[in-house]
């Protein structure tokens, strides 16, 4: 244990398990470990103006998975709930000339927004808009040949279809490829005894069935509001 008990090294404390982060500390993680563009940052502005600015994906969350595109060498992604398009936009600019992103979602009020910004960014031409239920389009991109050629998938959607979202993806996933899925942690909701809503109720089953499946290598991580990573075997 030592003479300056456990979890100490010298004078500094160091933390056995994630920290919480006040929004000071934020400010700073993101001042320091982000580097948004300012067409990025302007996106994500406008969309916190929003009543649904709650569906915008963390910045540090974004940026980390834009990272993660680059190191996988990534080129076709699918997004499963675009909102206003602010990860779509770092997922286009990350995957370089080469690369598409199917976007999809049900709402053309949101996503118009984002299209200014893919069109200032000059990646418009790498994003697939479509406008449809998730569900059908995946199905539709299986029927077109598309399966076993996605290299990332990002779910952030309608809670209750997750466990649907998440089989279509992995059959289009390549065995390599990486399915990040956000909110996973839920506000904190997935301990709460007293949280028995539908939604609660739908990721606390979609947690325990990631947790349980052979077909993938798991890590779940507590940024943003938690987000699962999935890599198909």
């Amino acid at each position: 244990m030592g003479e300056h008990g456990p979890g100490r090294r010298g004078d500094f404390v160091m933390s056995l398990r994630t920290m919480g982060l006040d929004a000071t500390l934020h400010d700073y993680l993101v001042a320091y470990g982000v580097r948004e563009p300012d067409v990025m940052r302007r996106l994500r502005a406008e969309s916190d103006a929003l009543a649904r600015a709650d569906l915008r994906s963390s910045v540090e969350q974004v940026n980390a998975l834009a990272l993660i595109l680059g190191l996988m060498g990534a080129r076709r992604v699918i997004e499963v709930g675009v909102f206003t398009g602010y990860a779509t936009l770092a997922f286009a600019r990350a995957l370089g000339r080469e690369g598409r992103v199917f976007a999809l979602d049900i709402s053309t009020e949101w996503t118009e927004i984002g299209r200014r910004y893919w069109d200032e960014a000059g990646v418009a031409e790498r994003i697939d808009l479509i406008i449809a239920p998730a569900l059908e389009t995946l199905d539709r991109l299986r029927a077109a040949g598309h399966e076993g050629s996605i290299d990332f998938a990002y779910i952030d959607a309608d809670k209750g279809n997750y466990a649907a979202y998440y089989e279509a993806c992995l059959a289009l996933l390549r065995p390599g490829g990486l399915i990040a899925v956000d909110n996973v942690l839920w506000s904190g909701k997935v301990v709460d005894p007293a949280a028995q809503d539908p939604e609660t109720a739908a990721i606390r089953d979609f947690n325990a069935r990631l947790r349980d499946d052979p077909r993938i290598d798991l890590a779940m991580l507590p940024i943003g509001d938690g987000v699962t990573l999935a890599r198909k075997c």
